[in-house]
Order: C-alpha cells, then sequence, then structure tokens
C-alpha cells in the first residue's frame, strides 16, 4: 500500500530505540526523510546511520533534549518546516505521589506536556499554510487506564491530550491532522523499567512480574513496537486527512473499550 509521503519530511522524537525508532522505522520504509532525534548522541547516530543505509532515505541526527527551549530551538534550526511531527518522550518514573516534589512535577510537564505543546506551536501554523501537516503524539494508555504508580505519566500527558483537543477544529481544513497513540504494554526498554519497580515494590524476581502480567493479556503477549509504527506511518499518509483528534488505544484489549 503506497502511504503517498515519500519524499517528504518527519521529524521523529526520542527516536534512536523503542517506539520512537519504530515510528522512523516504518516511516522511512514509505520514503520519508527522517529528522531523527534523541538525546543520546552516540545512539542517535548509530540508529541514523541504520534507518538511513536500510531504506535508502535522508537520515538527519539531532541530538537536543526538548524538555528544554534551548534543545528546541536546536532542532527547530536543523527542520524549520516539515510536513510530520511525530511527538515522542519517555515518561517520568512510576512513584508514590506522596513523595513527589516539586521538581518531579517540572520535570514531567516539561517533557510529556509543555514539549509537544511547545513544538506542535511551532510547526502548526506552518503546516497549514503548506496544506499538509501530519502531527502524531505518543502518550499512553495511562491516560484512559490510570495506574496507581504512573500519576505524573497520567497528569502530564492528559494534559497535552486536552490542548489537542483545543486545536484540530481549526487546524483540519487546511489538511493538517493531530492524533493520539496511546500504547499499552509494549516490548521496551521503558516497560522493563517499569517492572523492575514493580518487583522491587513487591519483592519478587522480574522475571516472576513480567510472566504474571503477560498471562493477564487477553492476547498473551506485550506489543511490537513495529506495531505502532506502522499505525503512526499510516496516520501520516496522504490518505488519513479525514482522522483527527482521534486517541487510539494500543494495548491488544488489556482494557474493555466503547465500541
Amino acid at each position: 500500500m503506497d502511504l503517498g509521503i515519500s519524499g517528504r519530511t518527519a521529524i521523529v522524537c526520542a527516536a534512536s530505540k523503542g517506539l520512537g525508532r519504530a515510528c522512523a522505522e516504518a516511516l522511512a520504509a514509505e520514503g520519508v526523510h527522517i529528522i531523527l532525534n534523541a538525546r543520546d548522541q552516540t545512539s542517535l547516530t548509530a540508529t541514523a546511520g541504520e534507518i538511513a543505509v536500510r531504506h535508502g532515505v535522508r537520515v538527519i541526527p539531532v541530538a537536543a533534549d526538548l524538555s528544554t527551549e534551548a534543545g528546541r530551538a536546536t532542532l527547530l534550526a536543523a527542520c524549520p518546516a516539515p510536513d510530520i511531527l511525530v511527538n515522542n518522550a519517555g515518561g517520568p518514573p512510576p512513584g508514590d505521589y506522596h513523595s513527589w516534589t516539586t521538581a518531579d512535577w517540572e520535570q514531567a510537564l516539561n517533557t510529556n506536556m509543555r514539549a509537544p505543546i511547545a513544538l506542535i506551536a511551532a510547526y502548526a501554523d506552518g503546516m497549514a499554510e503548506r496544506k499538509f501537516g501530519r502531527i502524531v503524539n505518543i502518550t499512553s494508555s495511562v491516560v484512559r487506564h490510570p495506574i496507581d504508580a504512573q500519576g505524573l505519566s497520567a497528569a502530564a500527558r492528559s494534559g497535552l491530550h486536552g490542548f489537542v483537543a483545543t486545536i484540530v477544529r481549526g487546524l483540519a481544513r487546511n489538511n493538517v491532522t493531530v492524533n493520539n497513540l496511546l500504547p499499552g504494554p509494549f516490548a521496551t526498554d521503558r516497560l522493563l523499567s517499569n517492572f523492575a519497580f514493580r518487583a522491587k515494590r513487591e519483592g519478587k524476581p522480574v522475571e516472576d512480574v513480567v510472566a504474571a502480567r503477560k498471562a493477564e493479556l487477553p492476547a498473551g503477549r506485550f506489543g511490537d513496537p513495529a506495531e505502532l509504527g506502522r499505525l503512526c506511518a499510516y496516520l501520516c499518509s496522504a490518505g488519513a486527512g479525514y482522522v483527527s483528534g482521534q486517541s487510539i488505544v494500543l494495548d491488544g484489549a488489556a482494557h474493555p473499550q466503547a465500541l
């Protein structure tokens, strides 16, 4: 299936590994040139080289911490006019809300709410002028189905969802879409770190916690990042211009949805 976006340019954030990389891979497979962002230069450069060789597209690594104004300025200078923006960032660590400090809240909000909103504000008007834009925010299923230890993530990401709901109608007439992907348990480093926290709290081996969680899932497995990447690529396609303002949960039917 030709998604009609070959030759376009996409910014993909937090893309040296995990879900961000999966999105970059899926877009590159469609002929999209990639501005690849993450904080660690070494892993980012390696990933960029691998994607460029595999898919034959231009991949430019931009190491920057997007939770800061300086980091966002670096990204904007590297790519002032993308066709596609994939916002993504690792969530804050799990914990007990009694112990969260002002600094914890600031980091969560800066990373998972303020940064993607700032990038949308920087790029959406240009997309509207060019009559094409696709914005996908990778957030988390905790926005719909909160987990007690992930209150920082649920709060910050819910703020982003609220913001998106206020802008989609004004952008739709200019062929600019904004959608959210809400992954549940996917096989990423982030998931493993959450299991390590849970295992320590419960006094159990990590392997036992992982096995028990898999057994709870209707699919009997964790999600493959490539599955999310392919859905992201479709939402960025030329044919998805009538899909906007949606929040799509990808959790293998782990939670009942309203159909």
